[in-house]
């Protein structure tokens, strides 16, 4: 872990080298297509998918390739599913909370939660993390009803192309403490599951903004996230 020193140290080149990234990075939107949908024979699943810009699709070229297009019609081979997209580019944590506060009371049986990358470049320490997460689970179940949280993995942050050395060492760094933090959080509730985020890093699997997933990337990532739901 790089010390608080080493990062006060560093930090009007980090601070530089984040303005340089915010400016010449390729802003790609969020792809068009639906965010609530019904499919399949069989046992009922309500499905709530939470998260943020990847979660929400960016990379892709349509929802129907993006992750919500690709998790639940593998989720159909056992199940009726009702899905419901819940996801923004920008969204952290703190600002998911928010939104599902807002958001009109229903019942889900599962939902799939993809956060973290915005906290990181937010720089949330790890005991906010975790308090956060506690409280996101906490909404998600008094609200919602919502019985089994699958929680995604964060990224490699410091394997993203498109960060500038130190800044992407840094970044990669906490993230890794996050997604330490996250995956001992799940690990002492058998109604969590921590998914990790193993997905290959090899350009096909990266969109154009060296940033989020390619549409070969959704395709796995839902492949990792399907096992994880109960067929019944």
């Amino acid at each position: 872990m790089l010390s608080l020193a080493a990062k006060l140290a560093l930090s009007p080149l980090l601070a530089a080298q984040a303005l340089y990234v915010i400016r010449q990075a390729l802003v790609l939107p969020e792809p068009e297509g639906p965010r609530t949908g019904v499919i399949g024979r069989g046992v009922p699943l309500r499905l709530l998918i939470l998260g943020d810009s990847s979660v929400a699709g960016v990379g892709a070229s349509h929802q129907s390739h993006a992750l919500s297009g690709r998790l639940p019609p593998l989720l159909a081979k056992h199940h009726q599913v009702s899905w419901q997209l819940t996801a923004q580019t920008g969204a952290t944590s703190a600002s998911t909370l928010r939104t599902l506060a807002d958001l009109p009371e229903q019942p889900f049986d599962a939902a799939f939660i993809g956060l973290g990358v915005n906290d990181v470049t937010r720089l949330t320490p790890p005991k906010l993390w975790l308090k956060r997460q506690h409280a996101l689970h906490a909404l998600l179940r008094s609200r919602f009803q919502v019985k089994h949280i699958l929680r995604s993995g964060l990224p490699p942050m410091g394997h993203f192309p498109l960060l500038p050395q130190p800044l992407r060492h840094v970044l990669g760094k906490d993230a890794k403490r996050l997604d330490t933090a996250l995956a001992t959080l799940c690990a002492a509730d058998e109604t969590l599951s921590y998914i990790p985020l193993n997905l290959p890093f090899e350009p096909k699997y990266i969109a154009r903004d060296g940033f989020h997933p390619s549409e070969a990337a959704y395709a796995k990532w839902a492949e990792l996230i399907a096992p994880h739901i109960p067929v019944a």
